[in-house]
């Protein structure tokens, strides 16, 4: 099934249930007000959210029409947001752009952050920074949502746990994470809110596309209508959700309701760096990693970070070409306040 967030004036919205096709809702705040609440309480209340679904693609309960301008994230706040990097190839250019060696424990022990849960934005809602100079950049990514986690969960533990699958967009500020990470105490003001797909789905739906651990479809992100990247998820992913949801979990529980991140999507091409969407490649799901190859090969990046004014959509569709979660689609915008 699908589910998203409605907003309607209230900080957490209101849940609904929407057709497969993504033109449909029927509402399921009888059932539960908010997804936050369903997921506490998982084992109750999905089946009656599958029997909802099932009769909204019958025709059989009343529904209207579902317009993804009118959708929060599926949560509009969660109790966690982690996110890892779980395509080393991507942390790997990062660091070779800059001269660093990667160590091998990067191959085996997976990296993550702590994020802020508390103000995620609308999958329509612009990105409203102060400063071009922070350098702006989309990351784009695929999360999953879980259920109650125990601390020192196995992986098969782990992949039980696993409720919705949803895209992000993981807005990054370039320009303020060398300065934090130098620190030496990680990611603050460098990650601001990050913006969720209108849909999160229900991993049954996805069918072959979804393996226990991966997503296998490309992820479209475009840069003012311009295809940059076309990454498979799937493909070069080093650790997999339960690996991702377990590394979490290995000193303490996760409550219903955390949600794990995948960190950037990121090919390799035969071997190496990948190269862009016009030039027969995969491209990028931020635009960090191109100038990391632009650095390699070329001595210094040349493509800019994101000003005021641009637009990126990220999306992800199944085989037959349809949408899979809706998509994210946000201008970047100058705060005014």
């Amino acid at each position: 099934m699908k589910l998203a967030t409605l907003k309607n004036g209230t900080r957490d919205g209101k849940l609904v249930v929407v057709s497969r096709d993504l033109t449909r809702y029927a509402d399921a705040s009888f059932l539960v007000p908010t997804l936050q609440a369903a997921l506490d309480d998982w084992q109750r209340i999905s089946p009656h959210l599958a029997a909802l679904a099932e009769s909204l693609e019958h025709g059989s309960v009343p529904s209207a029409r579902f317009h993804e301008h009118d959708a929060h994230s599926p949560l509009p706040r969660a109790y966690q947001w982690a996110d890892g990097s779980a395509y080393v190839n991507h942390v790997e250019l990062v660091r070779k752009a800059r001269g660093a060696e990667m160590p091998e424990s990067f191959w085996t022990d997976p990296l993550m952050y702590q994020g802020g849960s508390d103000s995620f934005l609308g999958p329509r809602d612009p990105i409203v920074m102060a400063d071009e100079a922070w350098g702006i950049d989309m990351e784009g990514e695929v999360a999953v949502v879980t259920g109650d986690v125990p601390a020192g969960a196995t992986s098969d533990e782990a992949r039980g746990a696993i409720r919705l699958v949803m895209l992000v967009n993981d807005v990054t500020l370039r320009g303020l994470t060398a300065p934090e990470l130098a620190k030496g105490f990680g990611f603050f003001q460098s990650k601001p809110s990050s913006a969720f797909s209108p849909v999160a789905v229900t991993p049954d739906e996805l069918g072959e596309a979804w393996d226990g651990g991966k997503l296998h479809l490309p992820l479209c992100v475009d840069l003012n209508g311009q295809p940059f990247g076309r990454a498979n998820a799937g493909i070069d992913m080093t650790f997999d959700f339960p690996a991702l949801i377990a590394h979490a979990a290995k000193t303490r529980p996760l409550a219903a309701g955390a949600i794990i991140g995948s960190g950037t999507v990121s090919n390799k091409l035969d071997g190496g760096p990948g190269k862009p969407v016009p030039a027969g490649g995969s491209g990028y799901s931020c635009i960090a990693e191109l100038r990391t190859i632009e650095t390699i090969e070329q001595g210094a990046p040349k493509t800019p970070f994101m000003r005021f004014g641009d637009l990126v959509r990220i999306e992800m569709k199944d085989k037959a070409g349809h949408s899979v979660f809706g998509a994210i689609e946000q201008t970047v915008e100058k705060y005014k306040g």
